[in-house]
């Protein structure tokens, strides 16, 4: 191995997750993990008018040194790309791959809303709005903790299932919302203008918020309305039920180690066995 790949594979080794020993890149994964929390601080307390206005340069350059960490680190993701995303067409595939990896767009629409306005002119309100994916930062720990990673596998183990309740959710809102709207709309016009309107009480109720902003006031009306609220306890519990099991499977999974049997006096492995 050559000089230039020796320095690419350490490289790939500090800025991936660390590993036992690995001291520089724990290091580095320290310092995005505080830069990541600091940042999240930071959007916080922009929103306050009075620190904004006292420590606004502050805040500025606080922003230009995180995108130009962040920069870097994406920069240095995309040249060891060829090493964690192989391809058969060679650096370029792989680098195209990782680009369009998960991580990768988080990466990127973290540090994008700096880079914008010097490429393309924006308006300020639009930018303004844009600038909160700088909150998506927040997700790039997910690269070194091992807990938003089991939360994550475990929505994609049980993917099929959620999207069915989500299919359920919706086709209930949209019945709900029409009925109601039937219900509701001669006495109340101005509650119930059209079903679009009406789909604001039916989310709020089978989610059992029930903000009381929107009510029914027919009988018929607040006996449906009574209805869909028992239903949507059951309705809420299902992708609760669903996640809670995903996580029983996945931890226990977890808990299933490898035991080897090492003989004392030669040091090798006589047998591997799993244990719960």
């Amino acid at each position: 191995m050559d000089k230039y790949s020796k320095i690419k594979r350490r490289t790939y080794e500090i800025i991936e997750k660390a590993q036992n020993n690995d001291k520089a890149s724990k290091y580095f994964d320290i310092l995005i993990l505080v830069l990541i929390i600091l940042n999240t601080l930071s959007i916080v307390l922009e929103s306050f008018n009075t620190l904004n206005s006292m420590y606004k340069i502050q805040f500025r350059i606080f922003e230009i040194i995180s995108v130009i960490i962040f920069s870097i680190e994406y920069m240095l993701r995309i040249w060891t790309s060829d090493i964690g995303y192989p391809s058969s067409r060679g650096k370029i595939g792989s680098a195209i791959k990782y680009i369009f990896s998960t991580m990768a767009l988080i990466d990127l629409l973290a540090i994008l809303p700096f880079y914008l306005p010097m490429i393309i002119p924006v308006d300020l309100r639009f930018l303004r709005m844009f600038r909160i994916s700088r909150l998506l930062r927040i997700l790039k720990i997910n690269r070194y903790t091992k807990a938003l990673s089991l939360i994550i596998s475990v929505i994609k183990d049980k993917k099929d299932e959620l999207l069915a309740t989500v299919f359920v959710m919706g086709f209930m809102i949209m019945i709900s919302a029409t009925i109601m709207y039937y219900f509701e709309t001669e006495v109340q016009p101005e509650a119930f203008p059209n079903i679009v309107a009406s789909f604001w009480w039916s989310i709020a109720t089978l989610t059992t918020v029930g903000y009381g902003d929107i009510y029914p006031i027919t009988a018929m009306g607040k006996l449906f309305a009574g209805i869909i609220a028992i239903l949507g306890i059951g309705l809420v519990a299902l992708p609760t039920g669903i996640i809670s099991s995903g996580f029983i499977v996945a931890i226990s999974k977890k808990d299933k180690v490898e035991t080897k049997t090492i003989c004392p006096h030669c040091g090798e492995v006589i047998e591997d066995n799993l244990k719960e």
